[in-house]
């Protein structure tokens, strides 16, 4: 009885054994199976980018990515992407797995981007700071800045080609950025302020620098002076300092709204190129004494163009009378030469001298 009792026991045990061993196995397999598998967490950084999880801070440079990272750390809320190969930005582009990020500044410069497709910054609500500068933009859709409800600065410098900046009015149009504070759009060969309103915006700081702006028109003056908190940058456009820029003119002397007021120049006219605009006198851009010199050669030209007229009619009438005092004018010039050529002859035939002696 003892002897199959333990029998019993030795083949349970074994049993049991065989149990751990097995589960044992299966342990080990998912230990490797995690150390090794090439699934990632949301914790871990892109290829090729660096990460700096203390500040929050992803920078990915210098690839040949054609579109933005997918895998973007969720905890990311300075997001930088420099020289990179982004020629579209879609709708979306940003949104983590289909979620919202938040990150807060996104740098986007240097990436050759030509074109940003409507809703492209979905998904990103709490976004302060966007920096789309040094792209060559040839297509921006009037929603590309759609949900950017918290954007505070803009930058656009050296960015828009001739078709961009065609449509950017509209772009800047939208709802969404009427908590926006700066924009920056140096360096982009604009020729008017590219906003429809400014009151629309929360602006603080307008930078124009370097554009091809002659003059500012009166509206956008008026616009000026109605949203006193607008600091507005102008250095290195040809002004043209003629009648047309009165209105900037008088604004700028009166304002302090253009920090560089000083290092505006004239480009033209000629007179006056390289003249500070703050130094012009008040009649040189004076329209009502311009309109006035003209006004006063025309008239000019007038009363002279009628002195003319009244002249010819009195010789017309007169001329009968004119005729016969030209012929007698004729008759007595031919009797006087008719003198002067018989004096001639007895002065050069000496027998007729002798004879008339």
């Amino acid at each position: 009885m003892r002897e199959k009792m333990w029998i019993f026991h030795s083949a349970d045990h074994s049993k049991c054994l065989f149990s751990l061993w097995n589960q044992w196995c299966l342990c080990y397999a998912a230990v490797v199976c995690l150390l090794f598998s090439p699934v990632r967490t949301d914790d871990a950084c892109p290829s090729s980018c660096i990460c700096a999880r203390d500040s929050g801070t992803v920078t990915c440079r210098d690839g040949e990515d054609a579109e933005v990272p997918g895998d973007i750390p969720a905890w990311t809320s300075t997001l930088i992407l420099k020289g990179r190969n982004i020629s579209t930005l879609q709708r979306g582009a940003f949104m983590i797995n289909g979620t919202e990020s938040d990150i807060v500044t996104l740098s986007l410069s240097y990436n050759g981007i030509q074109a940003i497709e409507p809703y492209a910054f979905l998904g990103l609500p709490r976004l302060h700071l966007l920096d789309l500068s040094h792209n060559q933009l040839e297509s921006i859709s009037a929603r590309a800045f759609h949900g950017l409800l918290e954007l505070r600065s803009l930058y656009l410098n050296h960015s828009l080609s001739p078709p961009a900046t065609a449509q950017l009015s509209d772009a800047l149009s939208t709802q969404s950025l009427r908590n926006l504070h700066r924009l920056e759009l140096a360096g982009n060969r604009l020729m008017s302020i590219p906003l429809m309103r400014l009151d629309m915006y929360n602006l603080h700081a307008l930078v124009l620098i370097n554009n091809s702006i002659e003059s500012i028109g009166r509206e956008n003056v008026t616009s000026l002076y109605q949203q006193r908190r607008i600091r507005v940058y102008l250095s290195l456009n040809p002004f043209r300092c003629n009648c047309e820029l009165e209105a900037f003119y008088y604004w700028l002397k009166n304002s302090s709204q253009c920090p560089d007021a000083r290092h505006l120049l004239c480009s033209e006219p000629e007179a006056k190129r390289g003249l500070p605009v703050e130094k012009l006198r008040g009649e040189d851009v004076d329209c009502m004494n311009e309109n006035l010199e003209a006004v006063s050669y025309v008239f000019l030209g007038i009363v002279l163009a009628l002195i003319g007229v009244v002249f010819l009619m009195v010789l017309y009438l007169n001329r009968g009378g004119i005729k016969r005092w030209l012929n007698n004018i004729r008759e007595a010039c031919r009797d006087q030469m008719e003198v002067y050529h018989y004096r001639y002859e007895q002065d050069s035939d000496p027998r007729l001298a002798n004879v008339a002696v």
